[in-house]
């Protein structure tokens, strides 16, 4: 997965106004307590970063 798929998928579920904030600012048990953002630039997979998104999110499996 790239980075635009993420960012792409966020959008399709958060909305385009809020998927920007929210990967900025809410911080993820997952993710060690980091953002998405910040996992991402500390070099975390994207599809890892995709995976808890998804937990968190609870999303169907279709989009696992």
């Amino acid at each position: 997965m790239r980075h635009s798929e993420l960012r792409n998928r966020l959008v399709r579920h958060l909305g385009d106004g809020f998927a920007q904030a929210w990967a900025r600012d809410q911080v993820l048990a997952g993710l060690e307590f980091r953002t998405v953002e910040q996992a991402l630039a500390d070099g975390e997979p994207v599809l890892s970063v995709w995976r808890v998104v998804w937990r968190e999110l609870e999303l169907p499996g279709t989009e696992r």
